[in-house]
């Protein structure tokens, strides 16, 4: 072997070392994918979403794509997804929006049991109830008598009109008895923004209100999960203030209906890898949340439960259509 030659040889080993091997797929995408987040920058889901897309571009040797498309209660990505090819370059959050909204309408745009092909589920947000640090109120029985004792003087915001942020709220105020007034924003980040400037009183939102809840901008009243999160387990729960109301949102991705389920497996395969990453672990764990992972046939199965669940909901609160 000629001394030029062998440094040819080793000069391509060490780039092959260099390059991360591509996962082992079945199948592949020729294109980028496009992954839809129905929410404005900014917020948990975006911010740990491309985390994941950062990490499973490099599974697929293909860029994964952020899309951010807000508004209507988070359910842009999945109207995109029944207009576009099941070919696997096309795929979307899936919030709990998507089994309701459909709920709400005479003629639904979409059927989320038929309509698509549930890949992976991923995780869930924690929801609280916050007001800002100069508020009168210490504790969330504070804000209720106050809600009580003045009817509709109060002004809460969440990201929307049939959100699981205002599900949960006109729930609590229906176990308390108090009214007050719903003001619905296009994301998360929007909200707080309004809070933090005085032009809400309480919003009921996902965890990005802890950054400011730690630095002392916000106050954390209650939380809706099942248990006390992380980093805040001195906040009690909504069931430990004897209201008996838990609101967790489990979410993860989908794609077009009739997907060919080698191109399903290859997706939850890839995602599933970035999921479990570090980096997307650590970026879960800024925001208080966990992996909730399913793979491609337990999370169909769940997301049936889950519309029967959300239109319990609805007729809880006399927001089902007769």
């Amino acid at each position: 072997m000629t001394i030029l030659t062998r440094r040819r040889t080793l000069l391509g080993a060490s780039t092959l070392l260099a390059t991360p091997a591509l996962a082992q797929f079945a199948w592949r995408p020729d294109r980028p994918i496009r992954l839809i987040v129905p929410w404005t920058a900014g917020g948990p889901a975006d911010a740990h979403f491309r985390v994941l897309a950062e990490v499973a571009t490099r599974q697929f040797g293909q860029p994964v794509i952020i899309e951010n498309r807000p508004g209507a209660t988070g359910t842009l990505g999945a109207t995109t997804l029944k207009e576009s090819r099941p070919d696997g370059t096309v795929v979307s959050q899936m919030p709990p929006g998507v089994f309701r909204v459909p709920l709400l309408s005479p003629r639904p745009a979409f059927d989320p049991l038929a309509d698509f092909t549930y890949i992976i589920q991923i995780t869930g947000s924690v929801f609280g109830t916050v007001v800002r640090a100069d508020a009168p109120w210490q504790t969330l029985s504070e804000l209720l008598d106050y809600a009580r004792a003045n009817p509709g003087r109060v002004n809460y915001g969440t990201l929307g009109i049939a959100s699981s942020q205002h599900l949960a709220m006109e729930r609590i105020a229906a176990q308390a008895g108090v009214t007050w007034t719903h003001v619905p924003y296009r994301g998360t980040s929007e909200t707080l923004t309004a809070l933090i400037s005085g032009h809400i009183d309480a919003a009921g939102e996902s965890s990005s209100w802890a950054p400011m809840v730690q630095e002392g901008r916000l106050r954390l009243l209650a939380t809706w999960g099942s248990a006390r999160p992380p980093h805040f387990d001195q906040v009690p729960t909504l069931q430990e203030l004897g209201i008996p109301i838990v609101a967790e949102a489990q979410y993860g991705l989908a794609g077009p209906r009739n997907m060919d389920p080698v191109i399903v497996e290859a997706l939850h395969d890839g995602f599933k890898e970035a999921l479990f990453s570090p980096a997307h672990l650590a970026m879960l764990e800024r925001f208080h949340q966990r992996p909730i992972y399913l793979n491609s046939a337990d999370y169909t199965a769940a997301v049936r439960v889950q519309f029967e669940t959300e239109r319990e909901a609805l007729r809880q609160i006399g927001m089902l259509p007769s």
